[in-house]
C-alpha cells in the first residue's frame, strides 16, 4: 500500500551556497560555521490523519492497525518503499501485511548525513575536512537546515538505517509501557511481536493500544533489539519467498502505482517543449502565426532558451511546438571531435593535479615500463521515464509534483524561478520510473513552475525523449593513462594514473547546491581538482608507490553523475590496465591479482567465489572469459565486488552470455532486493558496455531515440549468477557495485575471446587494438 500525500506541508527554508561560507569565513573568521551549528527545531512533517495516532517523523499507527512508515528517499526502483519500512517494522516488532509507505516532503528531521559528509567538498569551500565525517555536527546542522535529504551514491542505509530503528524502538517501548500499565505489570515482562504488545497469555494490539501510547512520554534512550536487522546469504539461486516482499510490486504490476507523469487535475494542461542545446543556446525565432488555429492549443509560454506549448492534450501541444518550427542560436556548440580533442590534447599537454599520493613521488614520475590509455565516451542517463513535473501556482503558493532525488533543492528552485518564497512551495514526492542520477537535476521542475504562473492554471510538462537528449546532461566523458613500473618479478613497484576528465562532481555540486544553470555551473568549476569525480582510482592493490592525477578538461558541454559514479569510469581504466599486464607477463590473471591483495582476505575471498561460480578457466586467449574486481567505499563502510563476464564477437556487435559476480556487502538487510540490485547493477554497466554513448554535432545529440542507443534487450540479457559473502561489517547499498564492475569484466572478456584489447567505451568490435599494443 502507498499512500500519496498531495498535502504535505512546506518548510521555512534556509540555504547556505558555497560562496556565502567562503564569504563568512573570510569577513567573519568562521561566523557561516558557526550559526550552523545553532541548534534547530522542526516541526513533525508526518501529520498524523483521523483515525491516526503518531509516534515520531517516522511512525504512525491508525486505529486499523494500519502502521504508516515515512520514506524521505526518492523511489526510483530500487525498492528503497521497502527498505525503510522493514528496518522499522523488524524493530517496532510489526505485522508486515499492515505496512504502508508515505512519501515524505522534505524536512530538517531526515538528514542524508552519509550523503552530506560524503558530499561536503561541494557544499563547503573550504574545510571541508571539517565536515566529512558523518557524525560531523558541521554535516548534521547543515543537511538538516537545509532539508538535505538527496538519494544517491548508496547512502540510504549509512543514513537511515539507525534513525528509523530508534524510532521503532521509541514506539515500541511506548506500546509496551501502556499495554503493562493497562495490565498492571512491568513493561519487562511484556513483548512486541506481529503487531501484538503480548504477556503470558495476554495480547493487545497496536492498533488498540495507539491512542494512548501517543500520549506517552518517549524513553530517554531508544531501546534497540540486541539483534541487528540481517537476512543470511543463501546461495547463488535467483532467491524465493522472502518475508518482506517489496511494498510496491502489486500497484506496479497492476498499472495503480502513480509517476510523476500520471497526476490529473481539474483543468489541468499538458506540454510539450522545445529547448536549445546545452551550449549557449538562445531563443532566437519561431512562428507563433502557425500554431494561431491549432485544435487544442491553450497557450504559449516562451523563455531566453525554451518554448513550450500548452494544450488539451501532449500531442496537440507537441504539434503546435512543430508548427512554430523555433530557431536557436548558439554560442560554442558541443561537437564529438572537438570534446575528442579537449580530452586528448588534456591529457598529453593539461596541467595535471595530483589528488592522491603513496609513496615516493620521485618514483612514481620516474620511467614507467608500461603505459596504456583508455577512453570512455559520453553516454545518457537514458530511464524509461522521461522528465515530468506538474506545477500549479494559485494564490502565491505553488504545488509540484516531481520525481526529485534532491527535493529540496528542486522547490529552492522552483521558488526562486517564480519569485516566491521557499516556504510558499509544496513539493509532492514521486516515484520515479528509472533516474540513474538524471534526477539530481532540476531544470523540468523551474520551467513547470514558470508555465504554471505564465498560464495561471495547473500544467504538466513531460519531456519528450529527444528533449530528453537535449536538456538532460550527459555523463562526463574520460581519457586516461595509466603507467607502471615493474619488478624483476613482475610485481607493480610504482602505478600511475592520469585522468583527463571535467570535473563534473563540482560541476554538479554548483548546479545542486548553489542553483547555477548549466552553463553558469560549468563556467564556475572549470579548471577545479575533483576528487570525487576520480572516485576508486586508488585500487585495493598494495603498490607501494601510487599517484593519481587529474586533469580537469573544459569540453563545451554540461556534463553530471551517473550511477556507479567516478568509480564506472576508475574501475574500467585500471582493471583493463591490471588484466594487460597480467597478460603481458604470462600470468594467471586471477592469482596475479590475489598476490596484489596483501591483507585484504575479504577482496581474495570474493575473488575466488566468483571465479568458482564461473568455472574460471583462467581467461586464456579464445576461452571468451573475463575478470574483473572492485572496492567501494563510503566513509568507513566498504563494499567489494568481484565478475567474471563471458562474451564474444558476434553477428551484430559484442555478446554477453553470462555474468557471475560474488558480492561482500557487509550484514545484508534484504537479500532480495540486495540481489535485485546488483542484478540490475550488471545489467545497466552492460548497457555502458556496449551502448549508451551520445555523439554531438553543432551542439545537438546525434541520437534522438533509445532504439538509437544500442541498449540490451531482454534477448540481450546474459545468464546472471550472484553469490553473495556472510558478513558482521557494517552494511554497504549494493545499487552500483554491479554497474562499477560490469564494463571492465566484459571487456577482458572480450579481449580473451578475440585476442585483441578494447580500451574504449562503448566496446566497439571496430575499434580493437593488437594485444600489447598502444604506448609503452
Amino acid at each position: 500500500m502507498t499512500v500519496l500525500r498531495r498535502d504535505a506541508p512546506a518548510r521555512r527554508g534556509f540555504h547556505v551556497s558555497r560562496r556565502g561560507v567562503l564569504a563568512g569565513a573570510a569577513a567573519g573568521g568562521g561566523l557561516v560555521v558557526a550559526y550552523l551549528l545553532l541548534p534547530q527545531r522542526f516541526d513533525a512533517p508526518l501529520k498524523p490523519g483521523e483515525g491516526e495516532a503518531g509516534f515520531n517523523a517516522w511512525i504512525k499507527i491508525a486505529t486499523d492497525g494500519v502502521i504508516t512508515v515515512a520514506v524521505p528517499q526518492c523511489e526510483m526502483g530500487q525498492g528503497v518503499t521497502t527498505l525503510i519500512p522493514q528496518l522499522a517494522a523488524m524493530e517496532l516488532g510489526a505485522d508486515w501485511r499492515q505496512i504502508a509507505v508515505e512519501p515524505a516532503p522534505p524536512a530538517g528531521a531526515y538528514p542524508n548525513l552519509a550523503l552530506a559528509s560524503h558530499w561536503a567538498p561541494l557544499w563547503m569551500a573550504g574545510g571541508a575536512d571539517l565536515a566529512s565525517d558523518p557524525d560531523s555536527l558541521l554535516a548534521r546542522r547543515f543537511a538538516e537546515r537545509t532539508r538535505f535529504t538527496a538519494t544517491a551514491a548508496g547512502t540510504t542505509l549509512a543514513s537511515y538505517e539507525i534513525p528509523v530503528r530508534e524510532a521503532a524502538a521509541t514506539a515500541r517501548a511506548m506500546l509496551i509501557a501502556e499495554a503493562a500499565a493497562r495490565w498492571d505489570i512491568a513493561p519487562e515482562q511484556c513483548r512486541a511481536t506481529e503487531g501484538f504488545v503480548i504477556a503470558g497469555n495476554r495480547r493487545l494490539r497496536f492498533a488498540d493500544l495507539a491512542e494512548g501510547a501517543s500520549r506517552r512520554d518517549p524513553p530517554s534512550v531508544a531501546p534497540l533489539l540486541s539483534e541487528e536487522p540481517a537476512e543470511a546469504p543463501t546461495g547463488a539461486g535467483t532467491g524465493g519467498d522472502t518475508a518482506f516482499p517489496r511494498l510496491d510490486l502489486p500497484a506496479k504490476v497492476d498499472g495503480t502505482f502513480l509517476f510523476a507523469g500520471d497526476i490529473r487535475l481539474p483543468g489541468m494542461a499538458f506540454v510539450a517543449i522545445r529547448q536549445g542545446p546545452l551550449a549557449k543556446a538562445r531563443l532566437k525565432s519561431f512562428d507563433r502565426k502557425a500554431a494561431a488555429n491549432m485544435r487544442g492549443l491553450l497557450g504559449i509560454v516562451k523563455a531566453n532558451r525554451w518554448l513550450a506549448a500548452a494544450g488539451e492534450t501532449w500531442w496537440a501541444a507537441e504539434r503546435a511546438l512543430a508548427a512554430m518550427k523555433p530557431i536557436f542560436a548558439l554560442a560554442d556548440p558541443a561537437d564529438s571531435d572537438t570534446i575528442a580533442n579537449a580530452l586528448s590534447q588534456g591529457l598529453a599537454k593539461g596541467p595535471a593535479q595530483r589528488i592522491a599520493l603513496i609513496g615516493a613521488s620521485e618514483v612514481v614520475d620516474g620511467k614507467p615500463t608500461v603505459t596504456r590509455r583508455y577512453d570512455v565516451a559520453p553516454a545518457v542517463h537514458a530511464p524509461i521515464e522521461t522528465a515530468s513535473a506538474t506545477a500549479w501556482l494559485k494564490d502565491g503558493k505553488l504545488t509540484l509534483w516531481i520525481a526529485s532525488q534532491a527535493p529540496e533543492r528542486a522547490r529552492v528552485a522552483a521558488a526562486r524561478a517564480v519569485g516566491i518564497g521557499v516556504e510558499d512551495v509544496v513539493l509532492v514526492p514521486m516515484a520515479a520510473g528509472g533516474s540513474f542520477d538524471a534526477r539530481l537535476d532540476h531544470t523540468h521542475a523551474i520551467q513547470a513552475a514558470v508555465i504554471a504562473r505564465e498560464l495561471d492554471r495547473p500544467v504538466q510538462l513531460v519531456w519528450s525523449r529527444w528533449q530528453e537528449m537535449i536538456g538532460s546532461p550527459p555523463r562526463a566523458p574520460a581519457a586516461a593513462e595509466i603507467s607502471a613500473r615493474l619488478g624483476r618479478d613482475g610485481s607493480i613497484i610504482a602505478l600511475k594514473t592520469t585522468i583527463a576528465i571535467p570535473p563534473f562532481m563540482r560541476e554538479q555540486g554548483a548546479r545542486l547546491f548553489d542553483n547555477r544553470t548549466t552553463i553558469a555551473a560549468r563556467e564556475e568549476t572549470a579548471g577545479q581538482a575533483d576528487p570525487l569525480a576520480l572516485s576508486g582510482a586508488v585500487p585495493d592493490y598494495e603498490i607501494p608507490n601510487l599517484a593519481v592525477d587529474h586533469v580537469p578538461v573544459s569540453i563545451g558541454l554540461p556534463v553530471a553523475r551517473m550511477r556507479g559514479g567516478g568509480d564506472a569510469l576508475t574501475a574500467f581504466f585500471t582493471e583493463s590496465f591490471i588484466d594487460e599486464l597480467a597478460e603481458a607477463l604470462g600470468r594467471e590473471k586471477l592469482s596475479y591479482r590475489v598476490a596484489m591483495l596483501g591483507p585484504d582476505l575479504k577482496m581474495v575471498e570474493v575473488l575466488q567465489r566468483a571465479a568458482r561460480l564461473a568455472e574460471w578457466n583462467g581467461g586464456e586467449v579464445a576461452s571468451g572469459q573475463g575478470l574483473a574486481c572492485h572496492k567501494m567505499t563510503l566513509g568507513t563502510r566498504t563494499g567489494r565486488i568481484a565478475c567474471v563476464a563471458e562474451a564474444r564477437a558476434g553477428e551484430g556487435g559484442v555478446r554477453v552470455t553470462r555474468l557471475s559476480a560474488a558480492v561482500d556487502i557487509g550484514r545484508i538487510v534484504n537479500l532480495d532486493l540486495a540481489r535485485q540490485q546488483i542484478e540490475g547493477g550488471l545489467i545497466y554497466g552492460l548497457s555502458l558496455a556496449v551502448g549508451s554513448a551520445i555523439g554531438f554535432h553543432g551542439g545537438l545529440p546525434t541520437t534522438s531515440r533509445l532504439a538509437g542507443l544500442n541498449l540490451p534487450t531482454l534477448a540481450d540479457s546474459p545468464q546472471i549468477a550472484v553469490e553473495f559473502v556472510a558478513s558482521d561489517d557494517p552494511p554497504f547499498d549494493p545499487g552500483e557495485l554491479g554497474t562499477v564492475i560490469a564494463a571492465p569484466a566484459i571487456a577482458n572478456a572480450l579481449s580473451s575471446a578475440t585476442g585483441q584489447r578494447f580500451r574504449s567505451l562503448p566496446l566497439d568490435l571496430a575499434s580493437a587494438q593488437p594485444s600489447g599494443g598502444g604506448a609503452s
